[in-house]
């Protein structure tokens, strides 16, 4: 797997046409890639390594390396060019970079991908001095061409100056292309920021307004381009044993009807067609390998295995020990469902393929493995494979594909169109709610059993903990570094590092072999983990007969921004007085993705029982904070991400197949379960951290404390609809 990774990277540097092609740039402007020297413009065709194009119109294109969902990405990266440049903001804009993971690396990943929240703190000093580069080059060229020290060149707001001379930066991008840029860049102190820390306008705010054609994947359109859809079997690991296509090929506008080894796609000019006629398709399925079993049954053999020994996680001291010393102790199984990720925007991706090179338009999160894989799908270089990024409506991980599942499934489709019909076309493949529902990639079902004690002063002794779910990433491009003796730190995540932890510890873990196909899910392990743990200490702050909050805070002593984000939250939330007559507050503080998020809820039960989240006041510690406005909007939208996942949210298999369709039956958050929230950033010099999912893992929790602070019922076995809540 990992040479399967190197040779992805190794192979996918463009050409030098093939770059300008797919970049921003003109030959009439200014390109500075991050770190790498920006050739004369008579040799503009060979830089490979853009981060800023600057075009003699002064428009300052971002070139962004990382799949903007919703998240805000974009704005970020373009925060931090604008910033070193000295911009105006609404001279800037961005383009998605092509497939090259040796120059649009994630530096943490080492492949080009968006994911782990780590789209800015990755990119922080690369894209900034990619910013300041540029600036350096600018006023490199306004000095030469006015004959004036460069230390006498200024830029601000998007002008360079000096003393009566003034131009733009597109009437010195031609001239600063063709200097050597300087070895180092000074950046600025963070006493000069205009934009980091303050506010920058979203850069996508303007298309999505106006529904700019071509945005997302649903919107591409291209001559002569057809749409497909594909028929899937019914029950996980099925294929399909032979097809009557009779009826569906009558089907006016239907173009034909293909077998492929994961199912049967119909392609057709238009969506409509295509579905009519895949429902007219009559196909017999070979279930002889397929997964059967249900949710229930599924669930009760996890929660058996809870009972056994495990694979050891993390083990130092002596748990048991500790907990047969302990003056209390408290025992207790959780029970989390399969949950869909329910994207605004179903999977979707146009392909072209003329057998000798292939085109892809999608919302990529990972490039590098849809790149690699669609190469080896269609036997090609990598170097030959385009992978044009879009924007995407959503996503939460869904498009973070370790198999490239539905690149395989178009670049199959591609080219079995070409061998029957000896000639390319562009070919939408699209999935329907219901296909993307029912179709697998689910966060795992899991069950926790716990057992902690407490010693005599209220301090935690031993921690035994066994978790049991299924492993996203064993036998995937992920595996050599997310799984270590047979553990994918995906299922511990949250656990393994919590503050909470004693001397004595025993974590211990189990990954049943399922045939249902799992996926990350916003925020991943952090969903489970700190749901169970901060519940947890609820309970045993309550058997301690200690306050929630200053029991997390005495154990709490050497985890500094734990607590400073806890204490935040605290004090604007009143936790100290009284909540209303009605109310009742629950509290959670979690780290996830190097970042520190407090969240207390404010809960009220409706006359039919039901569980109404009023408010929510969050703190967090994301280190230095890049766009405040968008930090706030992804705690808002992580939150709610995060409720929806506990009040309604489950899927469920009846005979291995899957129960819900749509929307009406897996039910997301609705408007009127959305709380008031109140976001707080705490003012950090420590590197920023990732804020995307972050805000999911604590309300989850802090609703559960506080609806057990309302009713006494403390929540085990998710959703709270199970138990008459939601």
């Amino acid at each position: 797997m990992l040479h399967f990774m190197k040779a992805a990277v190794a192979a996918s540097k463009p050409t030098r046409r093939s770059f300008l092609a797919m970049s921003a740039g003109t030959l009439g402007g200014l390109l500075i890639g991050a770190r790498m020297p920006v050739q004369a413009q008579a040799n503009m065709d060979e830089m490979v390594t853009p981060f800023v194009h600057i075009a003699p119109d002064s428009t300052v294109t971002v070139i962004v390396k990382h799949l903007d969902k919703g998240q805000g990405t974009a704005t970020g990266l373009a925060t931090l060019v604008a910033e070193e440049l000295d911009a105006a903001a609404e001279q800037v804009t961005t383009d998605f970079a092509p497939a090259n993971a040796e120059v649009y690396a994630n530096l943490l990943f080492g492949i080009q991908g968006t994911g782990g929240s780590t789209a800015i703190s990755n990119s922080f000093e690369q894209y900034r001095q990619a910013g300041a580069t540029a600036k350096a080059l600018l006023k490199a060229a306004a000095a030469e061409a006015w004959g004036v020290d460069v230390a006498e060149v200024s830029v601000a707001g998007g002008q360079v100056s000096a003393g009566s001379n003034t131009a733009s930066f597109g009437e010195l991008a031609g001239r600063a292309s063709q200097l050597t840029p300087p070895g180092e860049v000074a950046l600025k102190a963070p006493e000069d920021w205009v934009y980091i820390g303050k506010s920058f306008p979203r850069v996508d705010v303007a298309g999505k307004t106006k529904g700019s054609v071509g945005m997302y994947g649903m919107d591409v359109q291209l001559d002569d381009m057809a749409v497909a859809v594909l028929t899937k079997p019914p029950l996980f690991g099925g294929t399909p044993k032979s097809v009557d296509a009779t009826e569906a090929l009558a089907v006016e506008g239907v173009l034909d009807v293909i077998e492929l080894p994961m199912g049967v796609a119909v392609v057709a000019r238009s969506t409509w067609p295509a579905i009519k006629a895949r429902d007219l398709l009559e196909i017999e399925w070979d279930l002889s390998a397929a997964e059967t079993r249900g949710t229930d049954e599924l669930m009760e053999s996890f929660a058996e295995a809870a009972l056994g020994e495990g694979l050891p996680a993390l083990v130092q001291g002596d748990a048991a020990a500790a907990n047969e010393r302990a003056a209390q102790v408290l025992e207790v199984e959780y029970r989390f469902p399969y949950l869909n990720h329910a994207q605004m925007e179903p999977i979707d991706i146009t392909v072209l393929y003329d057998g000798e090179s292939a085109t892809f338009w999608t919302g990529s999160q990972i490039q590098t493995i849809d790149q690699g894989t669609a190469a080896a799908v269609l036997g090609l270089d990598p170097s030959k494979v385009a992978i044009n990024t879009l924007w995407a409506g959503g996503s939460f991980g869904r498009r973070a594909i370790y198999d490239a599942h539905y690149t395989v499934e178009a670049a199959t489709l591609g080219a079995a169109w070409l061998g029957k019909h000896g000639a390319p076309k562009p070919i939408k493949l699209i999935y329907t709610r219901e296909d993307d529902v029912r179709g697998g990639y689910y966060r795992p079902l899991t069950v926790h059993r716990a057992r902690i004690g407490l010693d005599a002063e209220g301090k935690i002794a031993g921690w035994q903990h066994h978790i049991v779910s299924q492993s996203i990433t064993s036998g995937t491009a992920f595996e050599a570094f997310l799984v270590h003796d047979g553990v994918d730190h995906s299922t511990i995540e949250g656990i393994n590092d919590s503050p909470y932890l004693s001397a004595d510890v025993d974590l211990r873990v189990t990954h049943p072999q399922v045939g249902v196909k799992t996926l990350w899910w916003r925020s991943v392990g952090h969903t489970h983990t700190a749901y169970v743990a901060e519940t947890l200490i609820d309970e045993l702050a309550e058997m301690a007969g200690e306050d929630p909050v200053a029991f997390r805070l005495r154990h709490l002593d050497a985890h500094p921004r734990h607590r400073g984000v806890l204490e935040l939250a605290a004090e604007r939330a009143g936790w100290s007085t009284p909540p209303a007559e009605g109310r009742f507050r629950g509290v959670a503080v979690h780290k996830s993705f190097e970042s520190y998020v407090a969240e207390i809820a404010e809960v009220s039960l409706r006359d039919d029982g039901t569980v109404k989240v009023e408010k929510v006041v969050c703190a967090v510690d994301c280190g230095i904070p890049i766009n405040p406005d968008n930090i706030r909007a992804q705690i808002e939208g992580g939150l709610g991400y995060g409720l929806s996942g506990i009040l309604r949210e489950e899927l469920t298999m009846s005979e291995g197949e899957v129960d819900q369709w749509n929307y009406w039956d897996y039910q997301p958050l609705r408007i009127t379960d959305m709380p008031e929230v109140e976001v707080h950033i705490v003012a950090s010099t420590e590197a920023p951290t990732g804020i995307g999912e972050p805000g999911t893992p604590p309300i989850g929790p802090a609703v559960a404390n506080a609806v057990a602070r309302a009713t006494g019922q403390r929540i085990r076995d998710l959703p709270f609809a199970k138990h008459g809540l939601a």
